[in-house]
């Protein structure tokens, strides 16, 4: 089952797309938006995750300065989504990040987040200010917090042919956490979306598959 639900953050009520398991939870997880809203992508992944067995939180991080925002994968919606993820902003968007997974940590789920995109680095920040073990694919935006320190596992995974995200950023985050497992597909930036071109199908699948073997080990 997934429905709209509302959601309390310090940055003012949210909506989120939250999906249900059938069966007995096997944690929770805070899916994090690209810079195109919470649209069917993201609340496809939050479903796949629900049939994984997890009760999947998907919060519109757009709410505070702009409700019901949908975009698709266009030059002017990428371009919407920059204003919009800057009015935003890094600390307000994780807030409400950290308000999504301790709704479901209160319901007594050991909780990862998983972020795509801008979501992506907000992945990054829900482990390092809200301890939460975290999945980033290509996060272009993480290298100014690559300082804060990893407060629980955490994983990556970038597209070789990511223009927005080069091998020298990708070695920094070697660098920075060397534990860190950190997978390069061939593949360009939003390899994991069928609704965009660079769309993967196969490096899609091997990074589903390698995510829900990491929330299986982190949070069981």
């Amino acid at each position: 089952m997934a429905r709209w639900i509302d959601l309390d953050t310090p940055a003012g009520p949210v909506q989120a797309w939250r999906a249900d398991p059938t069966g007995v939870p096997l944690g929770g997880v805070v899916v994090i938006q690209e810079i195109f809203g919470v649209n069917a992508h993201i609340r496809d992944i939050a479903e796949r995750f629900a049939r994984a067995g997890y009760v999947a939180l998907a919060p519109a991080l757009f709410d505070p300065v702009e409700r019901k925002v949908e975009l698709g994968y266009d030059q002017s919606a990428s371009a919407r989504g920059v204003e919009l993820r800057n009015a935003v902003g890094f600390d307000r968007a994780s807030e409400i990040v950290g308000a999504a997974a301790q709704l479901l940590q209160h319901e007594g789920l050991r909780t990862g987040a998983v972020g795509f995109c801008w979501g992506g680095s907000l992945a990054f920040l829900a482990n390092t200010r809200h301890g939460l073990p975290a999945v980033s694919y290509y996060g272009a935006r993480t290298l100014p917090f690559l300082g804060e320190p990893a407060r629980a596992p955490i994983m990556f995974h970038f597209g070789r042919h990511d223009g927005s995200i080069p091998p020298e950023a990708i070695e920094q985050h070697r660098q920075a956490l060397p534990h860190a497992p950190i997978y390069v597909y061939d593949a360009g930036h939003g390899f994991s979306c069928d609704l965009r071109a660079d769309y993967d199908a196969d490096s899609a699948a091997l990074a589903w598959t390698r995510t829900l073997a990491f929330l299986a080990d982190s949070l069981k």
